[in-house]
């Protein structure tokens, strides 16, 4: 068992006439007018639910489903106290389900479109609806939602939604959408595979064929389930397949939205007037947004022509100037374009930040990696949204991460520590969820499954049959979540951390003058006016000592400005500027980092 990290944090004053260590909690506080974004992504239908049986390809009365009520005043309010500012609930849209809703008149959804029992969230059937699983009375579905944004809201958090915008279910339609509103589809001419004012892409003369090799719901019957689905002409499909015969490796349960970009000739665009399809799209934002919803993660957003974003972010922001956009993309030389030109907020840190510190944890790599991201990221680098874990990704504790819960730890630290963009943590991180076993579609693959009726145990233990109090937890997880509290609490309650600048010292401590520690060590500053942080992070298995030196430019920049500094605490450590420019010398100014942590000093002049 790990030592708790109120022991391995140390803030240090630099103070000749004080001895005392303090830890940061609740010294700064909070300023909501630069409050950094903490978002807590909640896989909705998973959140609440205590049932564990887990029998793959359960029922949703085998395996119980969580609910919206599930979501209730103590358990937001316990998720507020982690340090949380924001609640991205996924799922929420009513999407593709093998539950039988028929007696709600809800249709029947085909078996052999719908991936997994409890179907994809992100094959969306209506846009206007909310999914029939998550409601305790199903007619009171949309009711039961809007009040657990209040409830929310009552809690001081904001609320995240998914939109899709590049692809929705091969049996989409709306019979919740408003009056006024036509579908998608509708007035199509299916006669022509392109049109800019189509909402589809169609394959005239074609039918729609069931991937070869699928095999729905595993070996369960399905009164659907026949390996056939009526579809003529054929649409592509959401991952930009234009065949009438998709594999079984695509996303053949869902069908491409058209944004007037004729993939067929050359990508060819026809923006000049507004495409249909924008004008869908944005009235859904706008139908969302008058529901108090705060936000849109939207996915796989770099699928969709950023001209759209660019309209559709401003048609939004003109009437709720505080929504907040967030993009879901994977191609680092499209970030400033859809940034600048699309309007987002945020976008997803994956490719690089994430990516980096997986490799990192897992040996495939070292912290010299680290320096490039930022770099990089010059300019946009508090629009990154950094994460270890969401609804894609594997388990921080499965075999195929890291196979150890505690190794979330160094990770979360520069996630979140390194920059001022959101950081966020997937519900069960925070108590070593491994995301075991074969649920049905989703296979035994290190992550929680999105397609079955499921129950996430080690999660289910700080739920604790509804008290959300972590009454079953083990002592390990209960230290490994108060270690994930102090790294999302700091994020606001320090000033450095929550606004300030980064300097880098990497660079300065690995090179081929000077090594000062492994390549399993990280060490940086971040400072603000009157606050100055070194923070020195370990991805090691084993304790690290890092003896860092500091240029003498750097001391100017943090406002720290006379030429001799003095830490006390265990050990006292005396540093004269003069010696971090001369590398022949050792330097004084030694850090020990525990295993898989990291330690923080506060820097002040000495009076």
């Amino acid at each position: 068992m790990k030592t708790p990290l109120l022991t391995l944090i140390l803030i240090v004053c630099m103070l000749a006439c004080s001895t005392k260590e303090y830890n940061y909690k609740g010294v700064h506080p909070m300023k909501k007018s630069d409050e950094r974004m903490v978002l807590y992504q909640m896989f909705t239908r998973l959140f609440g639910n205590t049932n564990t049986t887990n029998k793959p390809w359960g029922t949703l009365e085998e395996n119980g489903v969580g609910k919206f009520k599930d979501i209730n005043t103590k358990a937001l309010d316990e998720i507020k106290k982690m340090g949380f500012t924001h609640m991205w609930y996924t799922g929420v849209i009513e999407h593709g389900v093998l539950t039988d809703y028929t007696s709600f008149g809800i249709p029947l959804d085909d078996a052999d479109v719908v991936k997994g029992r409890a179907g994809s969230p992100y094959a969306i059937k209506d846009y206007y609806d909310v999914n029939p699983d998550l409601a305790e009375s199903v007619p009171d579905r949309m009711q039961e939602f809007e009040a657990l944004i209040r409830r929310t809201h009552a809690a001081n958090l904001k609320v995240m939604i998914d939109f899709v915008p590049n692809h929705v279910a091969r049996a989409y339609h709306s019979d919740a959408r408003p009056e006024g509103i036509i579908d998608f589809g509708e007035d199509d001419d299916t006669t022509r595979s392109f049109d800019p004012n189509n909402n589809f892409y169609y394959l005239p003369g074609e039918s729609f064929k069931v991937p070869e090799g699928y095999q729905s719901l595993g070996d369960n019957e399905f009164p659907t389930k026949d390996g056939l689905f009526a579809e003529r002409p054929a649409k592509a499909t959401g991952n930009d397949v234009f065949s009438a015969t998709p594999s079984v490796y695509d996303w053949f349960e869902t069908v491409k939205l058209n944004y007037g970009v004729d993939y067929q000739n050359n990508r060819t665009t026809h923006f000049d007037t507004v495409p249909d399809t924008w004008s869908k799209m944005r009235d859904i934002l706008l139908y969302w947004a008058a529901k108090d919803v705060d936000g849109f993660r939207c996915d796989m957003a770099e699928m969709v022509p950023v001209e759209f974003w660019q309209w559709v972010t401003k048609e939004v922001k003109d009437q709720y100037p505080n929504v907040v956009f967030l993009a879901e993309i994977y191609n680092p030389h499209a970030y400033r374009q859809y940034i600048q030109t699309g309007g987002f907020d945020y976008l997803y840190d994956k490719v690089e930040m994430y990516d980096t510190l997986k490799y990192i944890i897992q040996n495939k790599m070292t912290t010299d990696a680290i320096t490039g991201i930022w770099q990089r990221q010059d300019g946009i680098g508090s629009n990154m949204l950094r994460f270890l874990e969401n609804h894609d990704e594997q388990r921080i504790a499965s075999p195929d991460f890291a196979g150890d819960m505690w190794k979330g730890i160094p990770m979360m630290a520069a996630s979140a520590f390194m920059h001022t963009g959101p950081v966020m943590l997937y519900f069960g991180q925070e108590v070593g969820e491994p995301g075991l076993g074969a649920s049905g579609f989703g296979g035994d693959d290190g992550r929680t499954t999105i397609f079955d009726y499921w129950g996430v145990p080690e999660h289910v233990k700080w739920v604790n049959n509804g008290a959300y109090d972590g009454g079953q937890l083990s002592e390990d997880q209960k230290a490994l979540r108060e270690e994930y509290i102090e790294i999302l609490k700091a994020c606001n309650d320090l000033e450095a951390i929550r606004k300030g600048q980064f300097y880098d010292l990497h660079y300065y401590n690995r090179n081929d003058d000077y090594t000062g520690y492994s390549d399993k060590v990280y060490a940086f500053v971040r400072h603000a006016a009157g606050e100055v942080l070194l923070i020195v992070i370990n991805f090691d298995e084993n304790p690290q000592t890092a003896k860092i030196k500091i240029p003498a430019p750097a001391w100017e920049t943090f406002g720290v400005n006379t030429p001799l500094a003095q830490i006390n605490g265990p050990v006292q450590i005396s540093i004269e500027v003069a010696s971090t420019l001369d590398y022949t010398n050792d330097t004084d100014l030694v850090i020990k980092v525990p295993a898989m942590n990291y330690a923080i000093y506060q820097i002040e002049e000495k009076q």
